[in-house]
């Protein structure tokens, strides 16, 4: 793959990434990564080099026999939960709650056990609001956040915690899964807001300060589990190691475990940060088109809500 070989873009180039560009390559590089990883997902890195040597082409398979370009319910849960946004312009425990019961009536290619739960729980109690439990500290939350980030980039933490802990609480009631994924969405407002890739790892620092088990600066975390911990340390690590939007996905999918997911939040930062002209044009090209329709219009929309100046139409 030629790293020239980026997506051209009606956005003019320029060091100068725009807000818009940056929140729509986020959304793309979420769908991406998912695309991207679910081929190696549950595979160790053994396995990765035996199968492909080094896995860089969308192709599809896996443990779920997807089709070239598709995603899985990281992709889909985000766009339904930034939906229930856009309906309701604002993040409510309810819309959001019957917007994962929607779309689990779609009967979804996959879907986590503690997602499925948490859903079950919402149809039978009619509370969106899970319990806290110890055992639901997985990725799951997390993979879906991005577009609390853009409809959230210019709020207050205070605000943005809020609402991240409305869309996570449905499925993941979890005091480690709500500050990782609190973590992964001051990284994305940073970076819509033109903050460098390298400041973002203040953040991380910020989390490892305070919960020590997100250390990612021992070994490499290999074949990394639904574990939000292990997800965000194989993230962090690929994240900040590159400088380009393809070696970070290169890097976390070969890693395998849970590699939809890894790909998934790695996608959206590292499109944060470089914006949609930085994927591979060959991966965008791969991408389901209805879902990068999809993808592209929501992020749009979201922003459109957040700062209606900030959408320039003529380019």
């Amino acid at each position: 793959m030629n790293r020239s070989d980026k997506i051209s873009s009606p956005i003019s180039l320029s060091s100068q990434v725009s807000k818009q560009d940056r929140i729509i390559g986020a959304y793309l590089g979420l769908a991406v990564g998912d695309a991207l990883g679910a081929t190696t997902e549950f595979m160790t890195p053994n396995e990765i080099k035996y199968e492909y040597g080094i896995h860089q082409t969308i192709i599809g398979g896996g443990w779920l026999r997807l089709k070239p370009g598709q995603v899985t319910d990281d992709t889909e849960m985000s766009l339904a939960l930034g939906q229930s946004i856009i309906d309701n312009n604002e993040v409510i425990n309810i819309a959001v709650a019957q917007a994962f019961s929607d779309w689990m009536h779609t009967k979804p290619i996959d879907i986590g056990n503690t997602v499925r739960r948490g859903i079950l729980h919402y149809r039978t109690s009619g509370n969106p609001d899970n319990d806290k439990n110890e055992y639901d500290a997985g990725n799951g939350a997390c993979m879906r956040t991005l577009p609390i980030a853009i409809f959230h980039c210019n709020s207050s933490f205070e605000v943005l915690q809020k609402a991240s802990k409305i869309q996570c609480h449905v499925t993941h009631n979890n005091i480690v899964s709500d500050v990782g994924t609190e973590a992964v969405l001051k990284m994305l407002t940073a970076a819509f807001n033109g903050n460098s890739k390298n400041s973002l790892e203040k953040y991380a620092h910020a989390l490892v300060d305070k919960f020590p088990l997100y250390r990612y600066d021992k070994r490499k975390i290999e074949n990394p589990s639904g574990w939000i911990v292990e997800t965000l340390q194989s993230v962090f690590q690929a994240f900040f190691t590159h400088n380009n939007f393809e070696d970070i996905l290169i890097d976390v999918v070969n890693r395998g475990g849970d590699a939809d997911t890894t790909g998934a939040i790695a996608g959206m930062l590292a499109g944060a940060c470089f914006g949609q002209k930085s994927i591979p044009v060959e991966w965008f090209n791969k991408l389901d088109a209805n879902v990068r329709n999809s993808c592209t219009k929501q992020a749009i929309d979201l922003l459109l809500l957040s700062e209606p100046e900030s959408f320039n139409t003529s380019g």
